[in-house]
């Protein structure tokens, strides 16, 4: 299962959802790739100021004091993410 944490500066990813064979796997594809859209989009968009350090089937990142815009862009990323738990509940969690 994939949980994802919120919490005051930062995100928190970990875990595989199993739902396919490793390279088949909708669900771990479909967070990575709200996650890999949210980075680029605040740093391409904003001047906000975000770290990360991503490997297999873990993903921190790190932000402080998001802008207006980098908030909207972190609301889209968590609409995504509901989406998918609400369609897949029992490979993705959000703590």
């Amino acid at each position: 299962m994939i949980v994802i944490t919120a919490h005051d500066g930062g995100i928190q990813i970990r875990g595989h959802a199993y739902y396919a064979p490793e390279g088949y796997d909708i669900v771990c594809a479909s967070i990575s790739a709200l996650m890999w859209a949210f980075i680029e989009s605040v740093e391409q968009m904003t001047e906000d100021k975000i770290k990360y350090d991503v490997s297999p089937g873990r993903a921190d990142i790190y932000f402080r004091n998001l802008s207006e815009a980098g908030k909207l862009l972190m609301d889209s990323f968590f609409l995504g993410i509901c989406q998918i738990v609400a369609d897949f509940p029992e490979y993705v969690k959000i703590l």
